[in-house]
């Protein structure tokens, strides 16, 4: 659970006192806030804001206990390779299926088809600024970008893959010393105590941190906002909503595992996510709760903070969905080099621009830029919708990495079956965790 302080079986808590109930009820209560009284639903805004910011915070120390302590625990450090592997693998291909997901549904369902909109009328200067940071945004810049400046400087900027990188050399460094490093690693591994306990602890606040986002994004852009392009919106959301049942659950079944007990076993963190339209506020009990599901940490560490950056299914969903959006609304054809050129491009594009602030919408602007048959300027379609969209992909990415944690976690033969079964049957509140992971002892052996 997200609240993984308390001891006790869900069963005695009562319905208030049950967190994603909180998240629930604060979300709705932000929507009726921001809808009946915009003004004071947009001042709520430094309510969601701060709520990220705490969470942002505890990140960087979150990844680096959990991944270093988790390899250095390894005796075949050719394993970490092999994971991380496995992982860019099924990254790839899913990433590439979301793609082709989002432009085959837009041909069938042609949402901006009959708007007729003359490209020459749209306000070029409201998108300006996410070009201007989409050609910042290269392959080859956000690759150099992964090496931080210092080894300290990622645990002060906060970027995961940076942190991610410097965990992994580290855990290295830990496993290739041995038995003098043991010092250092028990050190580690009891400083993970406190830092999860201060998860928990932060945890408490995700209802105060939904409400104020919520009522923000309601009392700023409006519901009628989401109502003129509700055909975007509607099929933006039920195409993944098919993804994650049809494609993820194929993925699932085929794994032993069922996605929608997956998807009730994560529901806390999904909530999260729906009320703050920021993935990044679950990760660190995204982490906690792979593990108890019977993932390896090694796999855990490895695959999900990686995922956040390259296994970005809803992204990749809406990018081809709403470039089609935008060719089919000003009278567009796109021929078949066209499309196949669109896919190559936000495949690249999704990753250079991964980890920005509004990387769906700067990626999309990155794509747009290279494809010269769809109209940069013609993103001022969607600008107004984009937030709304902004949940539903992180939702997605956010299913999507927790799948991977399970799959990548079996190829690896670092599973254990009866967790992860006990885990999705039973519910985390049939099994609640320690008060806090302990990363740097070494694993049992699990079998797939």
């Amino acid at each position: 659970m997200i609240d993984v302080d308390h001891g006790a079986p869900a069963r005695k808590l009562k319905l208030y006192q049950i967190l994603y109930v909180q998240v629930l009820f604060a979300i709705v209560v932000g929507m009726l806030l921001g809808y009946f009284k915009p003004d004071l639903g947009e001042a709520m805004k430094p309510l969601g804001d701060g709520f990220i910011k705490l969470v942002k915070m505890i990140i960087a120390p979150v990844i680096f206990l959990t991944v270093s302590t988790g390899i250095a625990a390894m005796s075949d450090l050719k394993k970490v390779g092999r994971v991380a592997g496995k992982a860019m693998l099924y990254f790839l291909v899913f990433s590439t299926l979301a793609l082709v997901v989002g432009m085959v549904v837009s041909h069938i369902v042609q949402p901006g088809a009959g708007m007729h909109i003359d490209p020459n009328t749209l306000d070029q200067k409201a998108v300006a600024g996410y070009v201007s940071k989409a050609h910042d945004s290269t392959v080859t810049g956000f690759l150099l970008n992964v090496i931080p400046s210092t080894i300290f400087s990622p645990f002060v900027s906060g970027d995961i893959l940076q942190v991610l990188f410097v965990a992994v050399l580290f855990g290295i460094a830990l496993a290739m010393v041995g038995e003098r490093a043991k010092p250092v690693l028990d050190f580690l591994t009891a400083l993970a105590q406190p830092v999860f306990k201060l998860v928990a602890i932060l945890m408490k606040a995700a209802p105060i941190g939904a409400f104020g986002a919520m009522a923000f994004t309601i009392g700023k852009y409006g519901i009628k906002s989401v109502i003129n392009l509700a055909m975007l919106v509607g099929t933006f959301y039920a195409t993944s909503v098919l993804f994650v049942v049809v494609v993820l659950g194929m993925v699932a079944r085929y794994n032993g595992f069922s996605i929608l007990k997956l998807v009730r076993y994560i529901r806390e963190e999904l909530l999260l996510v729906l009320g703050t339209s920021s993935s990044e506020a679950a990760l660190p009990t995204l982490m906690q709760k792979m593990e108890r599901a019977g993932c390896s940490k090694s796999v855990v560490g490895l695959v999900v903070p990686t995922g956040y950056s390259f296994n970005l299914d809803g992204t990749n969903i809406y990018m081809t969905m709403a470039a089609l959006f935008i060719a089919q609304a000003c009278d567009i054809p796109l021929t078949l080099g066209d499309q196949i050129l669109l896919l190559l491009v936000a495949m690249l594009s999704s990753k250079g621009a991964a980890g920005v602030t509004g990387a769906g919408f700067i990626t999309l602007a990155a794509t747009l830029s290279v494809v010269p048959s769809v109209p940069v300027a013609g993103m001022a379609l969607i600008l107004g919708v984009d937030r709304f969209m902004s949940e539903c992909r992180a939702l997605t990415n956010l299913v999507g990495n927790a799948t991977a944690s399970i799959v990548v976690a079996r190829w690896e033969g670092e599973l254990d079956r009866d967790q992860l079964n006990a885990a999705l049957n039973d519910g985390a509140a049939a099994h609640p965790a320690p008060e806090a992971p302990q990363p740097g002892l070494p694993a049992e052996p699990r079998r797939a």
